[in-house]
């Protein structure tokens, strides 16, 4: 049986051994995620798996259960079936169940790459080549990936669905003496990943990192590149528009108000690339604008969240949602000028030291005193409701006088309130060029250009 027909055969089984009254949720997932990592500049490791997940959520009786499998034999999914009504029988009332998606039109799927989904170790490792290779001579590791999930969902509403996604990705670094340089990109396609751009880009940051100096703690103008940004992205994404920490007041989002910069526009939008039309509860999911134009507009909601908000789901269930909360889990700052310029990360210009592209180049050229930060790390949240951040700058760090890189600098804590740094006036400058960076893949990307703040708390140095 194929995902769909499979869902349906749960959906039946929850009919005969739940009864009538009992309303699923059925979702499964057929998927494979195929990984060649490299250290030393040499492959050392090709793995993939294949996997098949059944998901089911139950309501019976005013309680609700979940419950996942991976056997799609007749006795497997009626033991599934099984385990869940019993579960049922166990849970709390759950008095803000919010009932089942209807029978509703689905949006057109997104592109979808055979070649992606098809594509072998060879071809990863001609990738990974290219990347060695144009280290030029430096240490390198990192991995290659691609993956392709097909998905279908069915409810005993008499609602169905289903899709499929694809991606390739890639993660690196060159060293040089101890200095690390980074290069990451994720596309929809594996033919858009471009490893040799991605080694050169990874080498030229290595060296310009050498011989780093010491830099005294204090607020600073910093360009953020876009792996630095997708770090704002995640937590805001976790913590800001989130719709169940809005309803719980955990959330500093105000929708209504403009709360950051004018220059900030913020949309969830899986269909902009190979993303689901749906979601965990079988809720068409398309473009949600949160931020527009610095004005706080929507949060994300899944169906339980947005009843105890008054409102209606925007299509953001997912695993764990009823718990972590729903969260825009595809999440784009939109680059200066039109939304949809958005381009692949290729070397426009040579590799020039610290700024490699032409975008933060221009970023930097138009700073006085500053840093230049190419990603943020092991970053925590303090105080979620401000969304205050603590964390580390790796993979280069550079000072920037009059325009100019003139000094590596030695990696930094800081202390930040993300909201606050985004805020009206902190905001200078935003890239014309996004670039998506990787996530564990489960359908999560985050996609921005260079960012020029007016100030960003540094605390002290990295182990202080």
């Amino acid at each position: 049986m194929n995902e769909l027909e499979l869902a349906g055969r749960v959906v039946e089984l929850v009919a005969r051994l739940g009864g009538t009254d009992a309303q699923a949720e059925v979702t499964v997932s057929r998927g494979e995620l195929a990984l060649t990592r490299f250290a030393n500049s040499a492959i050392h490791q090709n793995v993939a798996e294949s996997a098949v997940e059944v998901r089911l959520r139950l309501h019976l009786a005013g309680r609700t259960a979940t419950g996942v499998g991976s056997a799609v034999s007749t006795d497997g999914l009626r033991a599934l079936v099984e385990r869940v009504v019993a579960a049922t029988r166990f849970t709390p009332p759950d008095r803000g169940w919010p009932g089942l998606t209807p029978p509703t039109t689905m949006p057109a799927p997104a592109l979808w790459d055979a070649a992606t989904a098809d594509a072998g170790p060879d071809e990863r490792a001609d990738l990974v080549r290219a990347f060695v290779d144009a280290a030029d001579g430096l240490e390198t590791a990192g991995y290659c990936r691609t993956a392709h999930r097909s998905v279908a969902f069915a409810n005993s509403a008499g609602h169905s669905a289903q899709g499929r996604t694809a991606e390739a990705a890639m993660d690196g670094i060159a060293r040089a003496g101890g200095a690390d340089g980074m290069a990451r990109h994720c596309v929809d396609r594996l033919a858009d990943l471009d490893g040799a751009a991605l080694g050169r880009r990874a080498a030229a940051k290595a060296r310009a990192a050498l011989d780093p100096i010491e830099l005294a703690p204090g607020r600073y103008p910093v360009v953020l590149e876009p792996a630095a940004v997708a770090d704002l992205l995640q937590n805001l994404a976790w913590y800001g528009f989130n719709g169940k920490r809005y309803a719980e007041r955990q959330s500093f989002a105000e929708p209504g108000t403009a709360q950051l910069d004018p220059a900030v526009t913020l949309v969830d939008d899986p269909l902009g690339a190979s993303g689901l039309p749906f979601d965990l509860e079988g809720t068409p999911t398309g473009t949600v604008t949160l931020v527009d134009a610095g004005t706080t507009t929507a949060v994300a909601h899944d169906r339980r969240s947005a009843a105890e908000s008054g409102t209606t789901s925007t299509g953001h269930a997912a695993p764990g949602s009823a718990t972590f909360g729903p969260m825009p889990r595809n999440l784009r700052l939109v680059p200066s000028g039109r939304a949809e310029a958005v381009e692949t990360v290729g070397a426009t210009v040579p590799p020039s030291g610290a700024t490699v592209d032409a975008d933060t180049a221009a970023l930097v050229s138009r700073m006085g005193r500053g840093l230049l930060v190419s990603d943020l790390w092991y970053t925590r949240v303090l105080d979620p409701k401000s969304l205050v951040v603590t964390g580390l700058t790796r993979n280069g760090v550079w000072l920037v006088e009059e325009g100019r890189v003139t000094h590596a600098v030695r990696d930094l804590r800081f202390t930040e309130s993300y909201p606050r740094a985004l805020a009206p006036g902190g905001v200078l400058e935003v890239g014309r060029r996004a670039v998506r960076q990787p996530d564990r893949f489960d359908g999560v990307w985050r996609e921005a250009p260079s960012l020029r703040l007016a100030a960003w708390n540094f605390t002290g140095g990295a182990s202080g």
